[in-house]
């Protein structure tokens, strides 16, 4: 490594995994690969020498580290810092001239790379590789910037520096502080690499990322550039393949709708829509995920380690000189785990273990335990220790207490928005539900292992999915990483149900919780229904519980705003609390039943609401917790609007600067009527599941329809996309002023495609899960520094026809860009 030490060009083949030091960790292994004898795209590293010298003899390096100095204080650094600084040292490095034997070594190597690959002027990536003086086995994967279709001499040259100058960008800046790392001793490669003209890409890992088996190669591909998969931006195609018989076992092929290309006329990355014919053809041949597994398997062999691989087939060559690996580092995530001593056992192999029922995986992780079947709340008072496995037919909010305390949830009935699945998710607790016979063929008292990832029961402990762990019950997903937050101008807010799970998720990056349920509280603070309170004279338990338990939230998150909705309990939910059956009739369909407004504004039942009214009072005038908010769960009828306004008011509740008052838009009604629905609220929450539900005739918890097709309950169905656009486009115009739209279901959590359509149609707010913010709000951030770049081009998106005319003040602009356009 010596005599390499004081290179400005290292070409790959020169490089080797010893090398991190002076060219980066995704230099180095490049050069490894292409040692091991994998098809690499040919390329050079501008060494981290060449980065040093600049800044010494430009004579901005001092300058570089006092910036940061002052404006990022030590522990107390706002994102504004962040920011303010990563401007201002762009700047002066983009701005200072590079030395002219750098700048010309460059250069050459760029003419050197072409007379190669027998063009002139090859298109290449160009590619930041962090490392560290002195500390080689640090990683700064993500936080620099990558450029692509990049052409001459000049353009090579102004992205490298670019690529130096992104050592600093807020991200950067702040990984270092929060990992301990000193500025001064991070430096930068940047990889010059010939661009593979992508007909498709994709990552592969050389184990299973969610299980962890080390026999499996997990393969995601789409159309075009790998840029959309590694983003984010798309869902892509799937392959599972067996290391051992190097057989395709598993493959999911989605509908791809857009991928990344390179313009032809450009050259530049465009977004462009596939073609009917492509949208469901997979985009990989099986003997081109063969060729991929087979690579795989030699890179895990050669650096003896699980790996994290990026790879693009090129449309310009035959199979299998079209196969290239373009990136391999080490996969951390299992990884770690092992590293940090996890025991290791005997291990039982899935194939090995017997399977026992079978249903839709709810919320993600592995546990093992006691199975305790509870058809009765009765049985669950009696049976339920914690670390059980809860086994019942389907959940309601008075279940609560007992799933808190288990390490698994298995239900006969229910689909993936039923109540097991969404509390279950937030919970942390691995769920399968709509297995149809798990309280008939799981035995009370036996021991089972619940795999929450593929939805599948195995009777006893399987070792194999466990890792050996003999102490701990569960394997539940990762723990969320706090990370930076970006700014956005869509707000993103955070779903919440259980009042005491804030106190983990209060550092979340969230700008307030968009949708507070208050059936946790009423089930398990209060337990009993609350006309039975009022008879006997205890109304107010109700009122101090449901204060005390809104307060917790509020206080840890003030000033952000916490929205309230109002109980949402069925006829059926409410049978279940103590006095219920007394005031509860017996309907055929709960779910279009007696709830929600239709329940506080009738006679039976008014007294007991205001009980919920006066606890929003007592938190906001007592406690001084004015940023809670309300929400009105399935408004039906302006009429209704109208008598639960009027019955806000005469308990002192009215909509204000401080206050506001939303509706949920659940009922297709309140879509059609928007305009004249913002007489009565200040805003709108899309309950997504609800409106799928009643938009398409479905039972969201139905467990079977999903079986004949996913698609009987979709939020991404037109028809729910053409009310979601027609209800935002009506909130923002009505003849009573602007209205906010936000959105509560789980469509946003699930499917990232949905969250650009969102925002591309101008919704205020998204509220989400918590293990999803962080993805959510760095999703959205990226997606509207999309618009503003098609904006600042000119670019007319040619929107998807939903059947719906949306008004324009300017054609072909999205709706988040006008709103930007006015607020300039």
């Amino acid at each position: 490594m010596s005599e390499k030490k004081n290179k400005i060009i290292l070409w790959f083949e020169e490089l080797s995994k010893e090398d991190v030091p002076i060219v980066g960790g995704k230099n180095a292994n490049l050069g490894e690969m292409i040692k091991a004898g994998i098809p690499v795209p040919p390329g050079f590293a501008v060494t981290a020498y060449a980065y040093k010298r600049f800044i010494e003899e430009t004579g901005i390096r001092d300058k570089i580290y006092e910036i940061l100095r002052s404006r990022v204080p030590a522990g107390a650094a706002k994102p504004e810092d962040y920011m303010e600084a990563s401007k201002e040292i762009r700047e002066l490095i983009e701005s200072a001239p590079m030395p002219e034997d750098i700048e010309e070594e460059i250069r050459k190597a760029y003419r050197d790379l072409g007379k190669r690959v027998g063009k002139k002027e090859e298109f290449v990536a160009v590619r930041s590789s962090a490392t560290a003086e002195d500390l080689p086995d640090a990683s700064f994967a993500g936080q620099q910037e990558t450029y692509l279709n990049v052409r001459g001499e000049d353009d090579v040259v102004s992205k490298v520096k670019k690529c130096w100058s992104s050592l600093f960008t807020p991200r950067a800046i702040f990984y270092r502080e929060s990992k301990g790392f000193e500025h001064e001793k991070v430096l930068i490669s940047v990889a010059v690499q010939k661009m593979v003209n992508s007909k498709s890409a994709g990552v592969m890992f050389t184990l299973h990322p969610v299980t962890g088996e080390r026999d499996k190669i997990v393969i995601e591909g789409h159309w075009g550039l790998g840029e959309a998969v590694v983003s984010g931006k798309v869902t892509p195609d799937e392959w599972v393949v067996d290391k051992r018989t190097m057989q395709i076992i598993q493959r999911n092929i989605v509908e791809k709708r857009i991928e990344l290309v390179r313009d032809p006329q450009t050259g530049k990355t465009v977004e462009r829509e596939i073609e009917p014919s492509r949208r469901n053809a997979p985009s990989l041949s099986d003997e081109e995920v063969l060729r991929l597994a087979e690579l795989a398997v030699k890179i895990e062999q050669h650096y003896g380690r699980p790996m994290d691989i990026e790879w693009a087939v090129d449309r310009d060559l035959p199979f299998p000189e079209s196969v290239f690996i373009v990136q391999a580092r080490p996969e951390t995530v299992w990884s770690v785990k092992e590293a940090k001593g996890a025991e290791t056992a005997t291990v039982k192999s899935v194939a090995e273990a017997k399977p026992v029922v079978k249903g839709l995986a709810a919320s993600p992780g592995v546990a093992y335990g006691r199975a305790k079947i509870c058809l009765t709340l009765e049985d669950a008072k009696a049976k339920m220790q914690p670390g059980d496995i809860l086994v019942t037919k389907m959940t309601d909010p008075d279940w609560v207490p007992y799933m808190k305390i288990a390490a698994a949830i298995v239900t006969d009935e229910g689909g993936m928005t039923a109540h097991a699945a969404i509390v279950s998710r937030e919970l942390g607790i691995p769920a399968i539900v709509g297995t149809r016979e798990a309280t008939k063929l799981m035995v009370d008292g036996k021991d089972y292992t619940v795999d929450a990832r593929t939805g599948v029961v195995y009777e006893g402990r399987v070792e194999e999915l466990l890792g050996g762990k003999k102490e701990e019950k569960a394997v539940a997903a990762a723990p969320i990483e706090i990370i930076w937050k970006p700014i956005t101008a869509t707000k993103i807010y955070m779903n919440l149900g259980v009042p005491e799970k804030i106190k983990e998720y209060k550092d979340l990056p969230f700008d307030g919780i968009g949708l507070m349920r208050v059936e946790f509280i009423m089930a398990s603070y209060v337990g009993e229904h609350p006309l039975y309170l009022l008879e006997t004279g205890r109304g107010d338990v109700l009122v101090n519980k449901m204060a005390e338990g809104i307060a917790l939230v509020a206080r840890e998150i003030y000033p952000r705003p916490v929205v309230v909705r109002f109980s949402d309990f069925k006829t059926n939910e409410y049978r279940q609390l103590k006095g219920g059956e007394k005031y509860e009739p017996q309907e055929d369909n709960p779910m279009l039943g007696w709830r929600g407004v239709s329940r506080y504004i009738s006679s039976q039942y008014e007294k007991a609401f205001r009980l919920e009214v006066k606890a929003i009072k007592k938190v906001r005038d007592e406690m001084g917790l004015g940023n809670v908010w309300v929400m009105a769960p399935f408004v039906r009828t302006l009429w209704e609007a109208e008598k639960f306004i009027k019955l806000l008011a005469e308990e002192g509740l009215e909509s204000s600067k401080d206050f506001k008052i939303w509706a949920m838009a659940e009922v297709p009604s309140i879509v059609f009527l928007a305009e004249e629905f913002a007489r009565y609220f200040d805003g709108f929450s899309i309950g997504s599941n609800d409106l799928t539900q009643l938009t398409l005739g479905t039972d969201r918890d139905s467990a079977i329809l999903p079986k004949i097709d996913p698609r009987y309950f979709d939020e991404r169905d037109p028809a729910v996309r053409t009310a979601i656009a027609m209800l935002i486009e009506k909130a923002h115009n009505s003849p009573y002023g602007y209205r906010t739209v936000s959105i509560c279901g789980q469509a946003p959590s699930v499917y990232p495609e949905f969250s650009e359509f969102l925002v591309r149609h101008g919704i205020d707010s998204i509220s989400v899960n918590p293990d999803v913010v962080v993805r959510t709000r760095e999703l959205v951030a990226s997606i509207e520094r999309r618009i503003l770049l098609e904006k600042s081009l000119g670019i007319e998106r040619v929107e998807e026809d939903l059947g719906w005319p949306m008004r324009r003040e300017r054609k072909g602009l999205p709706k988040f860009a006008r709103r930007v356009d006015e607020l300039e």
